[in-house]
């Protein structure tokens, strides 16, 4: 059974769950809006692979229909144009979430993003962020929480390349999702098809690939 809490956040997230079999394009004015970071999200997938919700603005709800039943197999090449960005990008990978994170021990400790040494792409939270640093102070790996809506937080991590290979992601990871469940919400993590490492990072931290899949369009 779907968890309450995700079925809450798809709803929300993309303007419509569930949905019935096939491909189905709705109107979501959260389209039209910036997300979390302040950047538009034109348009949003979640494909469970016996049905999927495809989330555009209400303006570009007919230009996408039509796009799905011409080509279909070019569905994610054209999408961009088709939600009247042409020069954005397209993310496509795996959709997960956990409310069993891994029992792996906490890691990080909570510290605000204008706090100092930390890389620009934590700076863009406006809450508390999750931080490594060595004993000198130098910041090694972080995560971060996108709160979408009251329900589903995705959760963001990175480390730097002399840092990788000691399991300070997934356990940064894990440590997130406690906070994210802890918080009443269901902890999401998306990323791309190809990235094999980051797949790792969410496996061991408790997010298994059920299957379902993620794609949307996103500003370079």
């Amino acid at each position: 059974m779907l968890d309450r809490r995700l079925h809450l956040h798809l709803a929300t997230w993309l303007g419509q769950w569930p949905a019935g079999p096939g491909l189905h394009v709705v109107a979501s004015q959260r389209r039209a809006k910036p997300a979390w970071d302040g950047r538009l999200r034109p348009a949003l997938a979640v494909d469970t692979g016996q049905s999927a919700v495809l989330s555009v603005a209400p303006d570009r709800v007919a230009a996408v229909r039509a796009l799905v039943r011409r080509t279909p197999a070019r569905l994610l090449a054209a999408l961009p144009e088709a939600v009247g960005r042409p020069e954005f990008c397209v993310h496509d990978g795996p959709f997960r979430w956990s409310v069993a994170p891994a029992p792996l021990p906490d890691v990080g400790e909570w510290t605000e993003p204008t706090a100092a040494g930390l890389p620009p792409w934590l700076r863009l939270f406006d809450r508390p962020v999750l931080v490594v640093r060595d004993p000198d102070g130098a910041y090694l790996a972080g995560a971060g929480i996108k709160r979408h809506d009251a329900y589903g937080h995705e959760l963001a991590v990175g480390t730097v390349p002399t840092a990788q290979g000691r399991g300070l992601a997934r356990r940064l990871v894990a440590q997130a999702a406690r906070r994210v469940l802890d918080e009443g919400a269901v902890p999401t993590y998306l990323h791309e098809r190809d990235n094999h490492a980051s797949a790792r990072v969410a496996e061991a931290a408790g997010f298994p690939d059920r299957g379902w899949r993620a794609y949307g369009v996103y500003p370079r």
